[in-house]
């Protein structure tokens, strides 16, 4: 009798316990991946590489250069003083040119230099203009200003050279200008004076273009 009664109560209390799942409890049969379970949540393509996006790394991804240069003129560092001591920051000035009539001027700021540096050519290169050229020189004089600074840019005759400072010379040359005099009056900031000389090629004009403005023919 006592058999009888304990086999009806085992079956109940079989009946009332769950079955255990074959992935296991907890985090493991979450997604049925494992110790680490997640898979569901995350999985697919959720937080991954999208279809169609470019992989960090691969060729595809690295930008041409197209021919241009670039130059670190000068690498500027900042210290803030906050509570825990001093925090410091890098900004970059970068000239870039193909030495055939291209050239451009970017400023970038990061917290390292690398990433200040690529932030300056990228800007360098959304600015490039096209110097008009005559030979190996400049077709006319011009004076531009930036800031305290301003740069006179004159013509010179074949195998003269680039006739200027560190920080101008960096934009004649990537510019392709070979023979050139230039003279810098006031600050001697380097990014016054690039940015001066920078102004200075871009107001450039060429004989057509004048005779045009005045309405006259130049012979």
């Amino acid at each position: 009798m006592q058999a009888g009664q304990q086999a009806p109560e085992a079956a109940a209390d079989a009946a009332a316990t769950p079955a255990a799942s074959p992935a296991g409890r907890g985090r493991a049969g979450v997604g049925g991946a494992g110790p680490g379970g997640r898979q569901d949540r995350r999985g697919g393509r959720g937080r991954g590489q999208r279809r169609g996006e470019p992989r960090f790394g691969t060729p595809a991804e690295e930008e041409d250069t197209g021919g241009f240069e670039e130059n670190v003129v000068k690498v500027y560092r900042c210290a803030t003083v906050v509570k825990g001591g001093r925090r410091f920051s890098f900004a970059a000035l970068v000239v870039v040119g193909d030495r055939q009539g291209q050239v451009g001027v970017g400023y970038g700021k990061a917290n390292e230099v690398p990433s200040a540096v690529e932030k300056a050519t990228k800007a360098a290169r959304r600015n490039l203009i096209k110097v008009k050229l005559m030979g190996t020189t400049i077709p006319h004089q011009t004076l531009a200003k930036y800031g305290a600074s301003k740069v006179m840019l004159l013509p010179a005759g074949e195998g003269t050279g680039v006739i200027a400072g560190a920080s101008v010379r960096a934009v004649m040359e990537l510019a392709g200008v070979r023979d050139v005099l230039t003279k810098a009056y006031g600050s001697t900031s380097p990014k016054n004076l690039v940015k001066a000389a920078f102004l200075g090629l871009k107001a450039l004009r060429s004989r057509d273009e004048v005779a045009r403005a005045r309405a006259v023919s130049i012979s």
